[in-house]
């Protein structure tokens, strides 16, 4: 597989898991999701943790797919690039994975004392990965180790922080986000 082939391929598989958390942010506010309960004396998650913004990321990372299954024939004519259609499952992992990834990386940031909004490197950029592709692989094994080979998910592991940095401050210069990160 050639790389541009494989960037496309990476780009493509994981949109169902980058698109839940910038849909969040829009449509986020409403009850949070820990109810304001803490653990010791820290909250469990805060108030950026909404049910909202979580049932919008998953429902949009859900659309996302069954768009992207529609026209994949058509991409893969016009670009000659074999663009994988989603199976349910696969869908519902990539989405529902990359929300519970964020709701972890809150829970350990509390954890860590840092507060709502504040920089976790590392951590920050791949919340969403480290949970969307197991659970993925749990739900649709036979389609996430067809989609996802060892240079795919090598490609994912690389462009996924560079996305995130970009799309952060993209957000951040529009008003959306209150850090650039």
């Amino acid at each position: 597989m050639a790389i541009l082939e494989t960037i496309v391929i990476a780009f493509w598989a994981m949109l169902p898991a980058y698109v839940p958390n910038n849909a969040a942010v829009l449509a986020g506010g409403g009850r949070p999701i820990d109810g304001g309960r803490t653990w010791g004396d820290k909250r469990m998650l805060g108030d950026g943790k909404t049910w909202r913004g979580t049932a919008a990321g998953i429902v949009a990372g859900l659309a996302l797919a069954g768009l992207l299954t529609v026209v994949a024939p058509a991409v893969a004519d016009a670009t000659g690039i074999d663009v994988p259609e989603f199976e349910p499952l696969a869908a519902l992992g990539l989405a529902a994975g990359a929300m519970l990834g964020d709701i972890l990386a809150s829970f350990l940031k509390r954890r860590s004392g840092r507060q709502r909004g504040a920089m976790f490197p590392g951590l920050d950029q791949l919340d969403f990965v480290v949970v969307s592709l197991p659970l993925t692989a749990l739900l649709a094994r036979e389609w996430f180790f067809e989609v996802f080979t060892m240079g795919v998910i090598a490609v994912v592991v690389i462009l996924t922080p560079i996305l995130h940095v970009t799309t952060n401050m993209i957000a951040y210069k529009l008003g959306l986000k209150n850090e650039p990160w």
